[in-house]
């Protein structure tokens, strides 16, 4: 029980932490000031969540790790987020879609998680999904002022979605650390999300003016430890710190 409820706990903190990271990479390259702002906010209140996550998952294994040994000290393989959230900032474009993405399934899930029986899981997603149902506002207003503006920003719209569009299956893809909690009442059944997903997903498409692309193979591999190529670099730039200088306490 122990170890499912720890592995669970990192499948949704470490969503948040790479795309926080990712996010923070932005960080003064943002298209304009305000959104420079608003993308660099919405990679803090990830790292706020992670924090809170990160802190009852050192609770939970009670074994002397503390929040930021479970962020920085683990090796590529141990990290259980999906693919999507490690793809790379291409452009604008690839990054609202990613955003969006992850937003519309991260909304969704909260709101089922403020039910389960865990009440430390439960708190942590009644607080988070505040920020989420704005993170979700900002990435689909993003979509519709870019699918349905110039010819341009329609179509880097439509190929960044195209292109991210495979990833987005693994979201709903449940575990075997999933799929015991389900029985405790403590994980959400992420199975029974995907349907309203995608009719939401393809509501804010159609304002966009943009196609949701027909996909017969999806990309999977994150949540049980193996990701791309990018994930390898995100850790170097995470974990840099804590790695030259052992022990460094603030």
């Amino acid at each position: 029980m122990k170890e499912n409820l720890y592995q669970y706990i990192l499948e949704i903190a470490d969503n948040c932490l790479i795309l926080g990271q990712r996010l923070g990479e932005l960080c003064g390259h943002g298209p304009n000031l305000e959104t420079d702002i608003a993308c660099t906010n919405i990679s803090l209140d990830l790292l706020g969540q992670v924090r809170s996550y990160y802190q009852y998952a050192a609770q939970v294994m009670e074994d002397g790790r503390t929040e930021d040994d479970i962020a920085f000290m683990r090796m590529e393989r141990e990290y259980r987020n999906t693919l999507l959230v490690e793809q790379p900032n291409t452009d604008f474009a690839f990054i609202i879609s990613r955003q969006f993405m992850f937003d519309l399934y991260h909304y969704l899930f909260l709101k089922e998680l403020q039910h389960s029986r865990d009440l430390s899981l439960s708190a942590i997603a009644s607080k988070s999904i505040k920020e989420v149902s704005y993170h979700l506002r900002f990435s689909s207003d993003w979509m519709k002022r870019l699918g349905d503006g110039t010819e341009e920003s329609q179509r880097r719209m439509q190929a960044a979605i195209n292109t991210l569009w495979p990833y987005f299956e693994e979201l709903f893809e449940i575990s075997d650390a999933g799929k015991a909690l389900i029985k405790e009442g403590i994980a959400v059944d992420t199975k029974g999300l995907k349907k309203d997903y995608l009719n939401s997903a393809r509501e804010y498409l159609q304002e966009a003016n943009l196609i949701m692309p027909e996909v017969e193979h999806f990309m999977k591999g994150g949540k049980s430890g193996v990701h791309s190529e990018h994930m390898g670099y995100i850790l170097a730039d995470l974990q840099y710190m804590q790695r030259a200088y052992p022990n460094m306490n603030w």
